[in-house]
């Protein structure tokens, strides 16, 4: 199924695995509305992706906020036209508290992007593609949908929300021919061990943890993501891919991961 001169909504794409999928997306000729809360580095990306020949068009956006999120979904439709495919990515972890320790702002943050946030979005932009009776709607979600971790409770229970919605989704579109796709990566490489310990406040030690994160394997990146996403579009319009989970090979499991000690002399 060619994906050119469709309309392609990518939240949170100013860097990581959105900014991947924009990326993938380009390539296939779609019509680009990106969507982040930092507009420079959102802009900076437009303007490399305008340089190849794609149609982008940026947009501030905080999925926290309905009044941001109805704005730019009137100013998408406006610029670029009925929306084909929604992908929610926006989304973050923060803090890895116990919940006897919990931190309500961290706890807030979680549950207001990663669940309320995909909600507005998916609210304010299905009503169209159920107008015209096509659309694809694909929301990131995470390995943390299918277990839990201590210190990621909240984090966990934002993904299984995911997971909860997306399985509705499919639920209530039955009938139309509206896809619905969730993808659940494991470890991938991109800022989200630098937002989850805050390393923007504490950048000595929190960088440090979040480093440990990927050492001792080879995570997963974004691009390898955005394939996903790419091949989960573009399959034949009578084929809906419900959810791919993918892992980096190192990785069995939540809190199963193989990790090689460094080569020597480094």
């Amino acid at each position: 199924m060619a994906l050119t001169g469709l309309t392609a909504v990518v939240t949170g794409a100013s860097s990581g695995i959105g900014e991947a999928i924009a990326r993938s997306l380009a390539k296939e000729r779609v019509r680009l509305v990106l969507g982040a809360r930092r507009q420079d580095r959102l802009e900076r990306l437009a303007g490399e992706l305008r340089e190849s020949g794609a149609e982008v068009l940026a947009l501030g956006l905080d999925v926290t906020s309905l009044p941001s999120c109805e704005s730019f979904v009137a100013e998408a439709r406006k610029k670029a036209g009925p929306i084909d495919i929604l992908v929610n990515n926006a989304g973050l972890a923060r803090g890895r508290r116990h919940v006897s320790e919990g931190d309500e702002t961290e706890w807030n943050e979680m549950i207001d992007t990663n669940v309320k946030g995909l909600l507005r979005m998916s609210r304010l932009i299905l009503p169209g593609m159920l107008e015209r009776d096509s659309g694809h709607v694909v929301n990131i979600g995470s390995v943390a949908a299918l277990g839990a971790y201590e210190g990621g409770s909240v984090y966990c229970a934002t993904k299984w929300s995911v997971r909860a919605i997306t399985q509705a989704l499919r639920l209530e579109l039955n009938g139309s021919r509206i896809r619905v796709t969730e993808i659940d990566p494991g470890l991938v490489e991109t800022e989200f061990s630098l937002v989850r310990f805050h390393v923007e406040e504490n950048a000595g030690e929190a960088r440090s943890k979040a480093a440990a994160v990927y050492e001792g394997l080879e995570p997963l990146r974004g691009s390898d993501i955005a394939d996903c996403v790419v091949w989960a579009l573009t399959r034949p319009a009578h084929v809906d891919i419900d959810e791919i989970v993918i892992r980096p090979v190192a990785q069995a499991g939540m809190s199963k991961v193989a990790r090689r000690p460094p080569a020597a002399g480094r």
